[in-house]
């Protein structure tokens, strides 16, 4: 009786680990009971779709290709102020997509960082918007933009990681920079990114659990803004639940989840392995990072800037992390890039 006892314990403990550790299956857009599709779409070489948005002046008459690469808990319908003017007077084209597993596009079980650039390559082509086509990443979308610069140089006319993504586990930055930035962090994002690189078949479990704090961003923290990003907050125009609600429409593992999982996964190379794609000048690749931001170390970004001086790298003293989000920010930001200009006004 105690032996059966003991074997019925046991099992239900396993099945409870089981169940806790186990991923929700995506509800994946266009399938029986998911969300529907509304969106334009292209389907990749694998049968996935990405779902896509295209602004500014048409591909056929655009002088600057651009892609918008989204970051954490964000799609396509990123909504950054550039102005009209500023489009009709560069005639730029501009590209936003919905990443993996985000919005409408379908989930990706092997997400990677390479498979980031691959994704952007295939969805360039598809739509044939030519040979080269220049890039931006936001915070989290600044590792596929590293991915674009290994795997892809050759596509690239340029390209901006704006407050980019960062690994404390990079072998190239030196252990003291990586524990001294990591630690700068509130101790809940610490112990969340040390669980997805260490143990990404837990990460599921610690985002879900309710018995200690999990990740602040997800959590809507705003002790992780800087002064200036609460100022950039109060006058970002409303967006609508609904619009939220459909970023994580498939299911936050396969969107957020997946990300930070495939961001702190070991990489198949180092930032400083990355060569200069552009040897005679004729593009440039930028840093932008903000002094106050609380959520990238600016430490690591610097470092990586030092490392590779072919790098232009841009603090901005009184940027947070939502530096973007200011106009004049913004609109500098795409001219250093699009013009290959030295240029910077704060």
């Amino acid at each position: 009786m105690i032996l059966k006892l003991a074997v019925a314990v046991v099992g239900g403990l396993l099945g409870f680990i089981y169940v806790a550790l186990k991923p929700p299956p995506p509800k994946v857009c266009g399938s029986p009971g998911g969300p529907p599709v509304t969106s334009p779409r292209v389907r990749l070489t694998d049968g996935r779709h990405l779902a896509y948005k295209e602004a500014g002046v048409s591909k056929e008459n655009a002088k600057f290709k651009l892609i918008f690469i989204h970051g954490f808990a964000s799609s396509k319908d990123i909504h950054l102020p550039i102005s009209q003017e500023l489009i009709e007077e560069l005639q730029i084209y501009i590209l936003s997509f919905d990443r993996a597993g985000y919005g409408e596009s379908d989930p990706h079980p092997k997400r990677s960082v390479k498979s980031e650039a691959y994704d952007i390559q295939q969805l360039a082509d598809k739509l044939q918007i030519g040979p080269k086509f220049y890039v931006i990443g936001i915070s989290m979308g600044g590792y596929p933009v590293w991915s674009c610069l290994k795997y892809i140089p050759h596509r690239l006319s340029g390209a901006s990681l704006v407050v980019p993504f960062v690994h404390y586990w990079w072998p190239c930055v030196p252990a003291s920079l990586s524990k001294e930035a990591l630690s700068s962090l509130l101790v809940q994002d610490q112990w969340a990114f040390r669980v997805a690189h260490y143990a990404p078949w837990l990460f599921n479990w610690w985002m879900t659990q309710k018995w200690f704090p999990s990740l602040s961003i997800t959590e809507g923290n705003m002790a992780i803004f800087s002064e200036s990003d609460k100022e950039i907050i109060k006058n970002l125009p409303e967006t609508p639940s609904t619009d939220q609600e459909k970023i994580l429409q498939q299911g936050e593992y396969e969107s957020l989840y997946r990300d930070i999982m495939a961001g702190y996964a070991n990489w198949e190379f180092d930032p400083t392995d990355v060569q200069n794609p552009f040897p005679n000048n004729e593009g440039s690749v930028h840093i932008w990072q903000g002094l106050e931001d609380k959520i990238i170390p600016y430490s690591l970004n610097r470092y990586l800037s030092q490392k590779l001086p072919w790098i232009r790298y841009h603090e901005v003293p009184d940027g947070g992390h939502l530096l973007a989000f200011n106009k004049s920010n913004c609109e500098t930001i795409i001219r250093n890039l699009l013009l290959n200009t030295e240029t910077m006004s704060q």
